[in-house]
């Protein structure tokens, strides 16, 4: 049988930068619109539909949201970053291409939001005069203070929300200042960062290494040709990383050790822990493991969506 893709769609004011939902009720989705501003959307309404479509419920007669029910103007430029914690129910983080982070907490009474801009760009960046653009943003898979932002200039830093206006790490993970454009904190062994840079690079951090002047990763991968455009850990297998950049998406497992006895010299440079490579699609933007089936993931490219199960998994 071939599948059935059942869709609905809502009117969005500008281009959607990127979209998230809320880990603990998925039916709050969060929109970054280049026209700078950050939206939420209830898409419950469209959620039923689903349900219903599928056998799992009754069709509920309410309509699809027409615009969003919290919309946020005061970031000074477009951005790319936004992350909801896994910890703390609806508390987001959103950083924008000027380098400032805004913190949003819900308000006890449930009218909406109360949003603070609480950290700005890497003075280090400015000074050297570089873009001082926030690229990716992750919450602390189990502490609710603390997250890390992936930055322009190659830096990646770590805060605290109980210490406003400063970051408690702040290092240049790449030296030639290539942007760090992605990271991905693992949820499984969570003193794990993965990180994917402009220059075609993904990386694998310790932090409990990362302070200190002489920082080095874990692990890193350089076969990519294009920048790295996302990266996300598997949900239940903790050395599993799924990385994507415009050619294609990659499947690495870190568990797998290096033979050095089966190299040959001259041959193209393939780590043994790329296990799979999908390709087909234009300009590959995001990839996503299914929370359900383990083996199974979805892109986002510029030509469309695509869903695969990798025949070695």
């Amino acid at each position: 049988l071939d599948p059935v893709v059942e869709h609905y769609s809502i009117k969005h004011y500008g281009g959607v930068n990127r979209v998230r939902c809320m880990p603990q009720q998925q039916n709050i989705v969060a929109t970054w619109s280049d026209t700078g501003k950050v939206n939420l959307f209830n898409v419950e309404s469209i959620l039923q539909r689903f349900a219903a479509s599928s056998g799992k419920g009754a069709l509920q007669q309410s309509e699809i949201p027409s615009k969003p029910f919290f919309s946020y103007t005061k970031h000074r430029t477009e951005g790319y970053a936004i992350d909801w914690s896994r910890v703390k129910q609806g508390q987001l983080l959103s950083g924008d291409c000027e380098g400032d982070i805004h913190l949003w907490t819900p308000r006890e009474d449930g009218g909406g939001y109360t949003v603070t801009p609480s950290y700005h760009a890497n003075e280090k960046t400015k000074n050297t005069g570089g873009i001082p653009s926030v690229e990716d943003l992750q919450w602390s898979p189990t502490e609710a203070t603390v997250f890390a932002s992936a930055e322009c200039g190659g830096y990646i830093r770590v805060f605290d929300i109980r210490a406003p206006g400063r970051s408690m790490l702040n290092h240049q993970v790449h030296e030639n200042g290539s942007d760090v454009n992605v990271l991905s904190w693992n949820h499984l062994v969570t003193n794990l960062i993965a990180s994917g840079s402009d220059d075609g690079v993904m990386s694998v951090w310790d932090l409990r290494k990362f302070s200190g002047d002489n920082i080095s990763p874990l692990a890193r991968f350089t076969p990519h040709q294009s920048p790295i455009s996302s990266v996300e850990w598997h949900p239940t297998d903790e050395s599993m990383v799924a990385v994507t950049d415009d050619m294609g998406a990659y499947i690495y497992d870190l568990s797998v050790e290096e033979d050095e006895s089966a190299m040959t010299p001259g041959k193209l440079d393939i780590p043994p822990q790329l296990l799979f490579v999908h390709s087909g699609s234009e300009q590959f933007k995001e990839v996503h493991w299914h929370p359900q089936i383990s083996s199974c993931l979805m892109t986002t490219a510029v030509s469309g969506y695509s869903a695969f199960i990798p025949s070695n998994l």
